[in-house]
This record gives structure tokens, sequence and C-alpha cells, in this order.
């Protein structure tokens, strides 16, 4: 399985709605606060990602935030990412 991060914020609906489909996924992933420590955004910008919260990453590879993670599930690609096929 892929090593999947999410940057959120706990008052987010957007972080929440994308916990929820790795959720019902069964999907394991690491959340890291920005809230809890601000710091962890900057490193979230410079590893690549947007500003905005949440942003997601598979495998070091930021993919975006809630709409993206969605479009790719609706596209079908979001499995192969997460299965590292």
């Amino acid at each position: 399985m892929a090593n999947v991060e999410i940057y959120f914020a706990p008052w987010c609906p957007y972080s929440r709605r994308a916990k929820q489909l790795l959720d019902d996924k069964q999907i394991n992933y690491t959340l890291i606060d920005v809230d809890t420590d601000p710091s962890e955004r900057d490193v979230m910008q410079q590893r690549g990602a947007g500003k905005s919260i949440p942003q997601i990453f598979i495998d070091n590879v930021p993919i975006g935030g809630c709409d993206d993670i969605y479009a790719l599930e609706a596209s079908g690609k979001l499995e192969k990412l997460l299965s590292n096929k």
C-alpha cells in the first residue's frame, strides 16, 4: 500500500471530506495538523503543495486537495496510486 499523508485542520470540512473518502476505502494515512503546529504549513508548501488545506501526498507526491482526490477517484486513477501499480 502507498504512504498517504494529509495536511489538514480539524475545523476544515474539506479535510474531513478527504479523510472520509480514504476511510471509506480503508486506507491508512498520516494526519499532519497545521493548526496544532503552524510550521507544518511551511513544510507542506516546501514539499510542492498548494497553500490551501487539505493537501494530500501519496508516496511523497503532492496530489492536491479534496476536489483533486475525488477527481482521481471518479476517474479510477486513485486506486492505482494507492496500490503502487
